[in-house]
């Protein structure tokens, strides 16, 4: 799910707060239904099958050394397999048909019954075939479909006396016993082997439906944690952000909230995507905005760092946050930290674009931090991103220098940030969105 943040109205006169909605839309993916997928399969069997009775009937025809006693037989048997693969491609045009699929390898076995009859029955090479039917059948779901090829396999072995009744050797009967006998463990085995599959598969998507549910809700928690509207901050600033997850659940946030005599703006964005991203988002955006009542931006990225710490081997996690933090007073003092961030841009009034970035390292990282101060004019834009949004403009190391040109041409954050979404929206990101722009004054 992707969840953004969506000005819908504002209040009376151009420094009125910014009302806020918060929509979704579904990332997953299109979904293959299981009839889509297996409407095909009764025409890939029945192609193998088709195929190789085909060339058993050729090469007996062909090659000195095979016998055929009955070309009539031989070649019915070779009608009734093509008649299933005729069979086969209609359920493949209309999937309503495949309640009758089994049909096609009943087809087979008296095809096969008539193809061994036809190339020399005890002496025919070709008996093997009636393994394909046999699988076919047995790797359906319940044990009635063991008894099915057992009763298939021993139409293919009588066809023979059917057509040409005869008293056969003792020999011969201990033979077609032995054979049906094989057949049938070879649907047992196939049976089972099927039955243990469909428990597993059954298990694992169990265990996903959990897993996405325990995500659909981490998603709506961090949903409820961007900002829901702007009615609360001072009449002097407009808010405008959005956030677009490369994944349900993303790293990258933003945060704005009331201080005495102006207000706080926070963009972070936590290494990696996922459920354990937006847990360490969560953490820091609550400890920064534990810190309200603090005039230095840089005692709330201190309070994070210190709330994250675990103990000496934080350094050798790889776990870090960039994070860009600013309180803006109502007479336009700026007060700005930069934790590692580097990608937040301050647009003047006349059009100019310059960087907020300092040498301060990323929350997990660093160790200390200090604020640094800007005054900010009527029609200033306070312009902060994650690195998702450079892959938006090439993503390379060009990348940057795109976007500060495409934001010079731009004064309004609601222009901004929609102009952000509309590119996100125009394919997929491998990584999160996420901008929050702050415009002071008029």
């Amino acid at each position: 799910m992707t969840s953004t943040a969506e000005p819908t109205a504002g209040s009376s006169g151009s420094l009125g707060p910014v009302l806020w909605r918060v929509s979704a839309r579904d990332d997953t993916g299109p979904i293959v239904l299981p009839a889509l997928r297996s409407s095909w399969a009764p025409l890939a069997k029945q192609s193998v099958v088709a195929a190789l009775i085909v060339a058993a009937a050729v090469s007996s025809t062909l090659v000195p050394f095979l016998v055929v006693t009955d070309a009539r037989w031989m070649w019915t048997g070779v009608a009734l397999a093509l008649v299933g693969l005729l069979a086969a491609g209609v359920m493949a045009r209309w999937p309503a048909a495949n309640r009758a699929e089994l049909l096609i390898p009943a087809l087979d076995f008296v095809a096969v019954g008539l193809l061994r009859f036809g190339t020399g029955d005890s002496r025919s090479v070709f008996l093997a075939i009636v393994v394909l039917p046999v699988i076919w059948i047995a790797a359906w779901p319940g044990r009635r479909h063991i008894v099915y090829p057992l009763v298939g396999t021993c139409v293919t072995l009588l066809t023979s006396f059917v057509l040409e009744p005869a008293n056969p050797a003792l020999s011969e009967l201990v033979r077609l016993v032995f054979a049906v006998v094989v057949y049938g463990a070879t649907a047992s085995v196939t049976n089972e082997l099927a039955r243990q599959a469909g428990l597993q598969l059954d298990d694992a998507q169990r265990r996903r439906r959990i897993a996405e549910g325990e995500i659909d809700r981490a998603a709506l928690v961090q949903q409820s944690l961007l900002p829901s509207g702007a009615a609360s901050l001072p009449p002097s600033v407009r808010a405008v952000g959005t956030c677009i997850p490369a994944r349900s659940v993303g790293g990258d946030f933003y945060d704005w909230y009331p201080t005495v005599g102006g207000a706080a703006f926070t963009l972070g964005d936590v290494m990696g995507k996922g459920v354990g991203a937006g847990m360490i988002a969560a953490a820091v955006r609550s400890v920064i905005r534990s810190a309200v009542d603090e005039t230095d931006p840089a005692v709330a990225v201190r309070r994070a760092a210190a709330g994250l710490a675990t103990g000496a081997s934080d350094r050798f996690s790889g776990q870090f946050t960039t994070c860009f933090h600013v309180r803006i007073d109502d007479d336009g003092t700026a007060r700005w930290v930069d934790a590692g961030h580097g990608l937040t841009f301050l647009r003047t009034v006349d059009g100019s674009v310059r960087a907020l970035r300092s040498e301060h390292l990323p929350i997990g990282v660093g160790s200390d931090w200090s604020s640094e101060t800007v005054h900010l004019q009527a029609g200033d834009v306070v312009v902060s991103i994650s690195d998702g949004v450079l892959d938006l403009f090439g993503g390379d190391l060009d990348a940057l220098d795109r976007f500060e040109a495409w934001v010079a041409e731009r004064d309004e954050p609601a222009a901004l940030v929609d102009g952000i979404a509309e590119l996100a929206g125009r394919g997929d990101h491998p990584d999160d969105v996420t901008v929050l722009c702050v415009g002071y004054g008029g």
